[in-house]
């Protein structure tokens, strides 16, 4: 469900469309990391710790489903998954091309792309932790202060990556 439908099915029920739009947005960076790991199998370190905190927007999307139950939501807990085909070929390709100039700038654009979706998955956060302050909702609360962290340290990776790979991508040629 894309953001405009969310907003439509609000019917006066806002914290659970918070938590709706923010369980979809972890389950797209769970996404966008497991498939950043599947084009960068060939680079240990992108393969490993993309899905390595890919698990962790895995859990949020477990977790929001659970918390969601107190507010008439019927989410799936059941997040992004890697096991599939397409992961497969996806992983393959990348070995056959190796580190190319070009799958590269896919890194670049990549990377560029999980910093901006984890920023928005960190708002998303923060205004569901204002919520639960506010509404006096302990579990919420708790729930976005333990996942919270894990967001910004993604975000924080993403950075990283960029500032370590950006110079080089660019002026290589």
């Amino acid at each position: 469900m894309n953001i405009t439908q969310t907003l439509r099915s609000l019917h006066g029920n806002k914290v659970g469309a918070a938590i709706e739009e923010l369980h979809r947005s972890e389950n797209d960076l769970a996404g966008a990391l497991l498939n950043l790991s599947d084009q960068q199998k060939v680079d240990h370190e992108i393969f490993y710790v993309a899905r390595d905190i890919a698990t962790w927007s895995q859990l949020h999307v477990r977790r929001l489903a659970a918390v969601g139950r107190d507010y008439g939501l019927d989410l799936d807990p059941a997040p992004e998954d890697e096991a599939t085909l397409l992961a497969r070929v996806k992983q393959k390709g990348a070995e056959l091309a190796g580190r190319f100039h070009e799958p590269t700038l896919l890194l670049l654009a990549d990377l560029r792309h999980i910093h901006r979706t984890a920023a928005g998955v960190s708002l998303d956060w923060e205004v569901l932790a204002q919520t639960a302050q506010a509404m006096k909702d302990t579990e919420l609360l708790a729930t976005a202060q333990e996942c919270h962290p894990q967001t910004l340290r993604q975000m924080r990776w993403a950075n990283a990556k960029v500032k370590e790979t950006a110079a080089q991508i660019m002026v290589t040629g």
